[in-house]
């Protein structure tokens, strides 16, 4: 017996029924971290107060939460890199175990952002290289990638994560990109404020908050 649906809550029979809307979850983007030491957390708590209700609360990702990511609006993901100068599974936290997970998902032209942690001065070589391996596994899902950031503001000896030569360990080059932003809480933490409101500014208008 097929049933007609009027409409989203129709049923077949007239009895009060509990009201699960079918409908897309509420417009939101994700804010999600890996972490070793807190920090990346704590750049989520700075996005959460310039962004509002725009984002929600941020979660410390595991498995779980891939299948979420296919229902929200956009993404915005913390990732450090623990692992400096490895050539794959570069974060250290639960990021490195989704990725291939992650690159299975449709998200098709949704807007993701990554910020990454690093410390240009002790680990400069491979500065926030992680990030790089997050867009990469992001991008193969479809998903439509912003919130890149200029390098003019960083001092660094060479990163994977700057465009056009991503996933190349590259010295700087004037007018290229990171392909996320960089956060050094290390050797720069009285530059984070500022250049995470800069970042979130920006992604008002690439996501359309």
């Amino acid at each position: 017996q097929t049933l007609v649906m009027a409409g989203p809550h129709a049923h077949d029979d007239d009895k009060p029924h509990e009201v699960t809307p079918t409908d897309a979850p509420t417009a939101a983007i994700g804010l999600y971290f890996g972490t070793q030491t807190g920090k990346t957390e704590q750049v989520c708590g700075i996005i959460k107060n310039e962004l509002g209700d725009a984002v929600s609360d941020a979660v410390d990702v595991s498995e779980g939460d891939l299948e979420h990511f296919p229902n929200l609006d956009g993404l915005i993901c913390g990732i450090p890199t623990w692992n400096t100068g490895a050539e794959e599974l570069r974060s250290g936290t639960n990021w490195d175990n989704l990725l291939e997970k992650i690159a299975e998902l449709d998200l098709k032209d949704k807007p993701v952002a990554i910020f990454g942690l690093g410390d240009s001065v002790g680990y400069g070589e491979d500065f926030v290289d992680a990030m790089e391996e997050l867009h990469r596994f992001f991008e193969k899902a479809g998903a439509k990638m912003v919130g890149y950031v200029s390098l003019d503001d960083y001092t660094f000896v060479s990163s994977r994560c700057l465009i056009p030569h991503l996933n190349e360990i590259s010295k700087p080059e004037e007018g290229e990109k990171f392909c996320g932003l960089p956060v050094d809480e290390d050797s720069e933490n009285e530059k984070t404020e500022e250049r995470v409101k800069n970042w979130c500014s920006q992604l008002k208008s690439e996501m359309g908050l």
